[in-house]
């Protein structure tokens, strides 16, 4: 098992870390729209961007790309921006189309609209 940590992405808000390699899958923690500054951008879409931001950051310290992610996470606090929030994912992920699933919840650390994580094969 080895742990995954970049500069590139905000750290960690607690004790985790950005993703862990096992054997050729990544699992990447949730990231949640934090900027390095710690600092978050306002509204669904610019949230969604720093978190797919933040997510590419990690894939790259770890020698992966999103064409390469298996399963997707996300987390949103109203599903009302499901449509804003899938046009983001769909520019992000291209034609590429990884399994997700897509959950409505009550809150999410720091007040972020958007968490996603991810599963990602490296062979």
């Amino acid at each position: 098992m080895k742990t995954i940590n970049t500069a590139g992405a905000p750290a960690a808000i607690g004790p985790y870390c950005h993703a862990v390699q096992v054997g050729e899958l990544l699992f990447t923690s949730g990231q949640i729209p934090l900027t390095l500054d710690g600092s978050m951008p306002e509204g669904i879409e610019a949230q969604t961007e720093q978190v797919f931001d933040n997510l590419a950051a990690v894939l790259k310290e770890a020698g992966a790309s999103f064409d390469k992610v298996v399963k997707a996470v996300v987390f949103v606090t109203d599903l009302g921006d499901f449509a804003k929030l899938n046009a983001i994912y769909e520019k992000r992920f291209g034609s590429h189309k990884p399994a997700r699933s897509t959950v409505q919840v009550a809150a999410l650390p720091r007040g972020a609209s958007v968490e996603i994580e991810l599963v990602v094969s490296l062979g």
